[in-house]
């Protein structure tokens, strides 16, 4: 077993135990006085054989030596269960905290990590880590430190009582019998580290393919994803027979040894016996001592693999703790003090993956204005609202809110006070009111209500059976792309951010949906600081600034008309579009508000 890592182990749980520190001790007590009481009872057995075997009239001392007898085994039975009585509330906090105490860090980790992750894989270590935890703290604080007691204690006794050859045939068998258990353990670990990363590896693949469910079927790929989880599970399966017959070899070769170990003490106690040197009490005594020896060795066998197995669980679970987040709050950060929601991008360059995404990018958005960022794919765009969010840190330039460096703050002031609407929402696989109120949980009905029917999703609610307790389906794949872009802007709404960050937020909605949730949103661009990335350049002709970006670098700013009077990218991306700026109805695509009350003269020296 690798030392190190069964240490560096039980010192991340002790923090978990410290709350029930008091339980422990009285489990550890309980335990105690049942240990205690289990060794007592052969001897008591022994005597009793004694007395009857002397043939006494009077039966009063076999029937008090009866009566000690039992009680020793309620005693060691009673305070059994009353160990696992006051430490179950012990080991489950444990699990809960340590399992939140990862998931708690999943989440404070930077989005990169998310960008690589394999979901299936995740919370599948996640959840043999726990069990790993639970099942390991019953091993190291009512198994191995008990049963080594145990077995010391009815070694002393047979040491003391009986004559050497007892000793050195028991402390043979338990070397023999650790030493091929550890030997063999060691060897099929390697079985059980396969068997779990097959595992992991069939169920990320069958979570990926049931979250891509339509592109599955559109496809018609059914069965080609059966057999590539089917190709998982047979390399699963050879790892699990592997691991299956290695432990059949193990469990054979602990039972020859045992056996051969309790026949020769056996074979002494008996040629003892026939010599006059013992009596049948005392064949009673070693047959039970044995009886009682060999059973936690065998548990000790058990439980050497068994830790083996948890620390294997466990392992990917706490490498997860040892992932470092890298956007961690600064010590002392104060809260973000949002006055007017301002907004500044000084010099700003960031890289990902070794790929350039932003280079020297510097603009202001003025307090209750809107500012349209648009250009080709893959030009920057998304990596602004991510930057701002303080999703990722840039490598040059600062962000400012309100004139705070937004490093300097909290993460989570910071985005309470925004609100950010992405291209493809995620909705959680609950009711359409959960979706909505996690905008602002605590929300009420009514609130919820209106948050909906400014983002003219209340009519659509209202034609379901079950309506706002409907349902969404996991990520959403109840609801069509329009509706759900709904449900994420009516909670983005509910929250009432003082900034507004919408990234392609209509893209999915028609003309008419779009018109409506326009209509909604230009009620709240006078009193908040928005920023719209767009992909239709009609929906933002009449924003109080548009960003034109290329390659990670702004290469046109202005208004609409400055820019087509331009002629440059902004211009020529306009004629582009320029067939499909009006709808099948012959009315124009709906646009953003329009210029808000912001100093033209400041959005003028801007555009410079």
């Amino acid at each position: 077993m690798a030392r190190g890592l069964l240490w560096s182990t039980i010192k991340k749980l002790l923090p978990y135990l410290w709350e029930y520190r008091i339980r422990v001790a009285l489990a550890l007590i309980s335990l105690t006085v049942a240990k205690a009481a289990g060794v007592g009872v052969p001897l008591v057995l022994k005597n009793i054989v004694n007395r009857l075997d002397v043939h006494e009239p009077a039966l009063i001392v076999p029937v008090a030596l009866i009566a000690a007898y039992g009680a020793l085994r309620f005693a060691n039975a009673l305070f059994g269960e009353l160990r696992d009585l006051v430490f179950a509330r012990v080991k489950q906090r444990a699990v809960r905290r340590a399992a939140t105490a990862v998931f708690r860090h999943l989440h404070a980790l930077p989005l990169g990590f998310h960008l690589d992750r394999q979901t299936g894989a995740v919370a599948r270590d996640i959840e043999r880590g726990s069990r790993g935890i639970a099942l390991l703290l019953n091993i190291l604080l009512f198994h191995i430190i008990p049963t080594i007691v145990e077995i010391a204690l009815v070694a002393g006794i047979l040491i003391a009582k009986f004559r050497l050859e007892f000793a050195i045939i028991t402390f043979a068998t338990l070397a023999a019998y650790a030493g091929f258990t550890l030997f063999v353990t060691e060897w099929r670990t390697v079985f059980r580290r396969s068997m779990n990363e097959m595992d992991s590896r069939a169920n990320n693949h069958a979570v990926d393919s049931l979250l891509n469910y339509e592109t599955v079927k559109f496809f018609a790929n059914e069965d080609y994803e059966s057999k590539r989880y089917d190709a998982h599970l047979a390399q699963w399966e050879d790892a699990a027979v592997r691991s299956q017959s290695s432990l059949a070899l193990l469990n054979t070769g602990q039972s020859a040894i045992v056996a051969l170990g309790i026949g020769g003490l056996m074979l002494l106690a008996a040629r003892g016996v026939a010599e006059h040197r013992m009596n049948i009490g005392d064949l009673v005594l070693v047959n039970a001592f044995l009886i009682q020896l060999f059973m936690p060795l065998h548990f000790l066998g058990a439980v050497y693999r068994e830790i083996k197995h948890s620390l294997a669980d466990m392992e990917r679970m706490f490498a997860l703790l040892d992932v470092p987040s890298t956007i961690t709050d600064a010590p002392g950060a104060p809260d973000l003090a949002v006055t007017h929601g301002g907004v500044r991008f000084e010099h700003v360059s960031f890289s990902y993956g070794g790929q350039a995404l932003l280079d020297d990018v510097d603009f202001t958005v003025a307090p209750c204005s809107t500012t349209a960022v648009v250009g080709p794919s893959g030009s920057g765009k998304s990596t602004l609202v991510r930057l701002l969010a303080r999703l990722y840190d840039p490598d040059a330039g600062t962000i400012r809110v309100d004139g705070q460096d937004i490093r300097a703050v909290t993460q989570k002031s910071l985005r309470r006070a925004m609100g950010v609407v992405p291209q493809d929402p995620v909705l959680f696989n609950d009711t359409l009111y959960a979706n909505i109120a996690y905008g602002r949980p605590g929300a009420n009905l009514e609130e919820v209500r209106a948050a909906a029917d400014l983002a003219h999703l209340d009519g659509f609610i209202a034609t379901l059976p079950q309506g706002y307790d409907t349902r969404v389906g996991e990520r959403g794949l109840k609801l069509s792309g329009g509706e759900k872009q709904r449900v994420a802007i009516a909670r983005t709404l509910l929250k009432e951010p003082r900034i507004l960050l919408f990234d392609e937020a209509t893209s999915a909605l028609d003309a008419a949906s779009e018109r409506a949730v326009q209509e909604g949103l230009a009620l709240l661009a006078h009193q908040r600081t928005t920023i719209v990335i767009a992909h239709r350049l009609a929906t933002i002709q009449h924003a109080d600034q548009i960003l034109v970006m290329r390659a990670g670098r702004i290469v046109e700013r202005g208004r609409h008309r400055e820019l087509i009077a331009r002629g440059g990218l902004y211009a020529r991306l306009w004629a582009l579009q320029q067939d499909t700026t009006e709808g099948p109805t012959g009315h124009p695509s709906p646009t953003l508000p329009g210029p808000s009350a912001a100093d033209d003269g400041l959005l003028e020296a801007l555009g410079q």
